[in-house]
C-alpha cells in the first residue's frame, strides 16, 4: 500500500485538512443527502464497477453501512474512485467524506496526515506472485529477480526491507499505477509481481491466462487495511467504526440479511431468554442510536443492505468467487481470526 510524499503536505494543503477536520461531516453528509465515499480505481472483490457503473466489494460494502446507518438507504453513496497518490489528499481537503480503499494503517498515516483508521475491516500481508513455469516455490528463490512493483508504496518500502535482509539482490521495475505494474508483469518484462496477497488475487483474474501464475506462500509484512476519516470529528468516526462493528457483530450471533427480521421478533422485551446484546444492536432496547447520532434501526439497516461481515466476505472475496480468498486472519476471533469487535453494552 502507499506511502505518502512528503512533497503533498504542504502547507496550503493543511490549511485544507484543518478546516475539513473541523466541519461537522455527518451534518455535512445529511445535508448533501448522500455519502461521497472514496474508493480504489477497481479492483476486483474490494471495489469496481461492472459495466452499468455499478459497484461493489468488499471495501464498497463499508461505504454502503454508513450510507444506511445515516439514511436507511445503502444507495445513498457517490463513489469518487481515487488513485493511490491522491486517496489521503482527497479526505484531508474534504473531497471526500471518507476512504473505503484498501489502505494500510501505519504509524506515519495514523499520526502525520491529520486522518484517523477506524477499523480493520481485512488483515492482510504482502506477497509475490510468479509464472507456474518459472519453478519458484518461496520468495526466497527470487534472487537476482525482477520484481513489478508500484513506486511510491509501503509495498515499494517492505520490497527493498526484504531484500536486504535476505540477500537476494531484487531489481525492482517501479510503476506509478498498479495497472501498469500488472500489464508489465503480463507482458514478461519482470520476473514477479508484488502487492498485496488479496491485491495479488484480484489481479491475477485480470491476466492474460490467470491459471498460469501462482501466488508464492510467504507473507512479508503486515497490511491492515481499513477505512479512514478525517482526524478531530469524532462522532463520524464513531459512525463509520460501529457501522463496521455491527456486521462483525451481527456475523457473531447469526443474523444475516435474510434473518435480521426474524431475529428481532424473536428477542423482543417479552421474552426472558432473549440474548441482550441483539436487543442492543437492533434497537429492541432503546437509545443506543443516539450516542452515533442516528437512529435506533440504524443496526437493522446495515444488515438489511449489506448483510453481516461473513455475507460481505464471500459475496466478494470468497471461495466461490473469482478470488477464492480463504477467511484465514479475517475469520472472526470465535474461528481463530482477528476480527473482533467490542461489545455493544
Amino acid at each position: 500500500m502507499n506511502l505518502v510524499r512528503m512533497a503533498v503536505a504542504g502547507a496550503a494543503l493543511l490549511v485544507g485538512f484543518s478546516v475539513a477536520a473541523q466541519a461537522d461531516t455527518l451534518d455535512t453528509v445529511k445535508q448533501r443527502g448522500k455519502l461521497v465515499c472514496g474508493v480504489n480505481t477497481g479492483l476486483a472483490g474490494f471495489g469496481a464497477p461492472n459495466d452499468q457503473g455499478q459497484w461493489s466489494g468488499l471495501d464498497i460494502d463499508v461505504c454502503k453501512a454508513v450510507a444506511a446507518a445515516i439514511f436507511g438507504d445503502a444507495g445513498k453513496v457517490d463513489y469518487k474512485p481515487l488513485n493511490a497518490e491522491q486517496r489521503f489528499t482527497a479526505l484531508q481537503s474534504g473531497e471526500v467524506d471518507m476512504l473505503s480503499r484498501n489502505s494500510t494503517w501505519t504509524l506515519s498515516r495514523d499520526t502525520q496526515l491529520g486522518l484517523d483508521f477506524v477499523a480493520v475491516n481485512y488483515y492482510d500481508g504482502q506477497g509475490f506472485m510468479v509464472r507456474k513455469e518459472a519453478g519458484v516455490k518461496s520468495a526466497l528463490e527470487l534472487k537476482g529477480a525482477t520484481v513489478c512493483v508500484q513506486e511510491g508504496t509501503t509495498t515499494e518500502k517492505n520490497l527493498g526491507d526484504f531484500d536486504k535482509a535476505n540477500n537476494l539482490g531484487l531489481q525492482p521495475v517501479k510503476f506509478k499505477e498498479s495497472d501498469q505494474a500488472r500489464g508489465a508483469y503480463d507482458d514478461g518484462r519482470c520476473d514477479a509481481y508484488t502487492t498485496d496477497a488479496s491485491g495479488l488475487a484480484a489481479e491475477r483474474t485480470a491476466l492474460k491466462n490467470p491459471d498460469d501464475n501462482i501466488i508464492l506462500p510467504e507473507l512479508i509484512s503486515k497490511e491492515p487495511l481499513g477505512p479512514v476519516v478525517r482526524h478531530g470529528d469524532n462522532k463520524w468516526g464513531d459512525i463509520v467504526r460501529w457501522s463496521f462493528y455491527a456486521m462483525l457483530v451481527a456475523e457473531e450471533h447469526g443474523i444475516t440479511q435474510a434473518n435480521v427480521d426474524d431475529v428481532k421478533a424473536q428477542n423482543g422485551t417479552d421474552n426472558p431468554n432473549a440474548n441482550a446484546e441483539v436487543q442492543r444492536l437492533l434497537g429492541i432496547i432503546p437509545g443506543y442510536g443516539k450516542g452515533l447520532g442516528l437512529d435506533d434501526n440504524w443496526a437493522v439497516n446495515i444488515i438489511k443492505a449489506v448483510g453481516n461481515y461473513g455475507e460481505s466476505f464471500e459475496r466478494n472475496v470468497g471461495s466461490q468467487t473469482k478470488l477464492k480468498l480463504e477467511r484465514g486472519l479475517n475469520a472472526l476471533w470465535t474461528k481463530g481470526g482477528l476480527q473482533y469487535a467490542p461489545p455493544v453494552n
